[in-house]
């Protein structure tokens, strides 16, 4: 078995979206427990079925080091706080997690790898060009540096950053294409005691709005309790996230505001929006943007002496006071706005002048391929995991797309029926 990685390993990174680990490594550390939350694989296997994967996966994870403690497993609790969530206007989707830590799970992703020294081959700084096909059968990939690499099987787990990448092969190799919604928005940071109700009990709450004017879909995304704003670069485009460490805390809690758009036809393109969107804030601003929501509703830009004399001290330094209005459509800030206010009514203090809102974050996950329940593609024997294929969200069921793939694979080297 050979992997074939396009970034570094762990410890030699630049990138905090490529090499060893991929994203998830630098990331917040959330495992997510509850098979509607995190990924569409209940779209491709039956919800038990994704269930015990997530079980096993979960599993696993620990026996590399993950903790015991978990949120939301409070069912009493949960629904106290989806019925204040219903009197907002605000939809709660109950989920169990179990946080890890941005420094810890580097210390997960650290043992994952030693376990796999000597039991595979891994080449790092390998980047794949294409993915060979003969006959509708996948028979191997050709890196960047023009070697070939023959195989009966291929999976393809681009991860988020890479997710163009394989569309570019998708449309080459004339596979079918489901466009998801793009995911775009800002991340908003406020004192970390107006959300530590919420926080305590579910440590993030999965919240959705459905804005007045346009109807369009709001969600929250990453909650990083006592967690830091930081930056994130891929194909030079710079994009704003957020992390918490399990032992290191700061005073904020920061979260994204996604802003859900299912484009039709002609477009198809919605990555490079996302893209787009990002590089109007890189230009701008040479990175990120930081805004205060009182500014924003003032119509006004943030300057640093406003930003020096606000309640919230910004864990991002180095964003650059600015405009959102400038960078995200209409319809985006006032949805934004309209759920900012629905959320004061849960937890007041977020709609305050003073909180601050960080731009532009992006979710690049915005195509998958037509896939099997087995998650193999219309070429035979080329199989497409993870957040990259535009099937997951999140570390549980990317891991869990790779079980199933791997195992159907297994299965068929071992002789038994190919379904």
């Amino acid at each position: 078995m050979l992997l074939l990685e396009k970034g570094a390993d762990l410890d030699a990174r630049t990138s905090r979206l490529e090499g060893w680990g991929g994203a998830g490594a630098y990331s917040d550390g959330k495992l997510t427990l509850s098979p509607d939350v995190g990924g569409q694989l209940t779209d491709y296997l039956p919800h038990e079925q994704v269930v015990a994967l997530i079980r096993e996966v979960d599993e696993k994870y620990r026996a590399f080091g993950a903790p015991d403690r978990v949120y939301g497993a409070d069912e009493r609790a949960v629904a106290q706080i989806a019925r204040r969530a219903f009197a907002a206007e605000l939809k709660l989707l109950p989920t169990v997690i179990r946080h890890v830590g941005t420094e810890h799970l580097a210390d997960i992703t650290r043992r994952i790898r030693r376990a796999l020294d000597g039991r595979i081959q891994i080449k790092l700084n390998t980047p794949v060009r294409h993915i060979r096909v003969r006959d509708r059968r996948v028979i191997g990939v050709e890196t960047a540096d023009g070697k070939r690499y023959d195989g009966r099987f291929v999976i393809a787990a681009p991860g988020r950053s890479n997710a163009e990448w394989l569309m570019e092969q998708a449309a080459r190799l004339g596979l079918a294409r489901v466009h998801n919604p793009v995911d775009v928005g800002v991340r908003v940071e406020v004192p970390a005691s107006v959300l530590e109700p919420l926080t305590t009990e579910v440590y993030e709450p999965k919240l959705i709005y459905y804005t007045r004017e346009f109807d369009d879909k709001i969600r929250t995304f990453c909650f990083c309790p006592y967690g830091e704003v930081v930056t994130e670069q891929a194909d030079e485009i710079i994009t704003v996230n957020g992390h918490s460490y399990a032992t290191r805390t700061t005073e904020n809690t920061n979260f994204a505001l996604l802003v859900s758009t299912q484009f039709t036809e002609p477009f198809n393109e919605p990555i490079r929006y996302g893209k787009y969107l990002a590089s109007l804030a890189n230009m701008l601003s040479g990175g990120v943007i930081v805004q205060r929501l009182g500014d924003l509703e003032a119509g006004r830009r943030s300057t640093p002496a406003r930003i020096a004399r606000g309640l919230v001290n910004p864990t991002l330094p180095s964003a650059v006071p600015g405009d959102l209005s400038y960078i995200l459509p209409y319809r985006y800030l006032s949805g934004i706005r309209e759920m900012l206010h629905a959320l004061d009514r849960l937890a007041p203090g977020v709609a305050s002048r003073h909180t601050l809102l960080y731009g532009v974050e992006v979710k690049f996950y915005s195509s998958r391929l037509k896939l099997t329940p087995q998650l193999e593609t219309e070429i035979e024997g080329l199989f497409a995991i993870g957040d990259g294929a535009g099937i997951t969200r999140g570390l549980v069921q990317a891991s869990a797309s790779g079980l199933i793939a791997a195992r159907e694979i297994i299965k068929r080297l071992q002789g038994g029926r190919h379904e």
